[in-house]
């Protein structure tokens, strides 16, 4: 019997991100993590390419998926989870201050009533500390706001999927500057997540790689030894100028606003209109230019 999952890495070139499936090799039985629904924001075409081919995995290595697990409203890719769970009966998940940012939301895009903000899009909500088992595994649950309010890490034996609180060590960190979302937090975090022990796997939630091919997983150690946001180990007052200072450079992501209204929604479109399609919205002039 082992405790520690095997792990798949999927990745979308177009967003940057990765996706995962997790299983218990004595079991069989998995999880997927963050799946990405294909979004094309030029013809707004949607389609299932990337979650075709993580259910096409799952179906030739026999994994029975008990869980789809967001690791918060990802704002650079629409989220796959529906259309998963259509297609394998898993329950859905994510952590419960994500009813936080589904709130946030609501209030930019200036939705009607049509949308809960109970977080009842998923068919649970993770608080700090909780723990669940998918076969022998043990999932654990650490909150890690700073990216937005609702970030959670799940931490599987020697694994945790980290979602966008770390990159890969040569590019540091993730963000802080989305509404909600907190530099000082993110410190806090990453703290929590390097505390586990060295040979801990962190898969990261994209990689965007300009001048190397795509890794997904750095250790505690890796992070330790050689993440350029940490060289010096900074404390928290020097790693939230480091941090803010580089947000202030970088333009909001492509496909946020779009991803967003899919995304509090738990990977949904929004209600059709009379003519049978769905509408996104833009906030005019809420954002500045970057």
């Amino acid at each position: 019997m082992t405790n520690q999952p095997k792990v798949a890495a999927f990745w979308d070139k177009p967003t940057g991100s990765w996706q995962y499936v997790f299983h218990d090799p004595d079991t069989m039985k998995g999880a997927i993590v963050d799946p990405v629904w294909n979004f094309d924001p030029l013809s707004g075409a949607t389609s299932t390419q990337d979650a075709q081919e993580i259910l096409d995995y799952i179906r030739d290595t026999g994994i029975d998926v008990e869980w789809i697990l967001d690791t918060h409203p990802h704002a650079d890719h629409f989220s796959a989870g529906v259309w998963l769970k259509d297609q394998l009966g898993a329950k859905t998940g994510i952590g419960e201050h994500v009813v936080k940012v589904q709130a946030l939301w609501k209030d930019i895009y200036n939705l009607g009533d049509d949308l809960p903000t109970d977080g009842s899009q998923w068919d649970h909500l993770f608080a700090d500390g909780d723990s669940f088992m998918i076969g022998n595994l043990e999932v654990k649950v650490m909150f890690s706001p700073g990216h937005t309010m609702a970030s959670v890490t799940y931490v599987v034996g020697d694994a945790a999927f980290v979602h966008d609180t770390l990159m890969m060590p040569d590019s540091g960190t993730s963000r802080a500057d989305f509404p909600g979302g907190s530099s000082g937090a993110l410190y806090d975090s990453i703290m929590q997540i390097l505390a586990l022990p060295a040979d801990t796997r962190l898969y990261v939630g994209h990689d965007y790689a300009p001048d190397r091919d795509a890794e997904c997983m750095a250790t505690v150690a890796d992070h330790l030894a050689s993440n350029i946001h940490l060289a010096d180990s900074p404390d928290k007052a020097a790693f939230q100028k480091r941090r803010d200072d580089r947000d202030a450079t970088l333009p909001l992501p492509k496909l946020m606003l779009a991803a967003l209204q899919i995304n509090i929604r738990g990977g949904r479109a929004p209600q059709p209109e009379r003519n049978g399609r769905s509408y996104l919205k833009l906030p005019l002039d809420y954002f500045e230019a970057r």
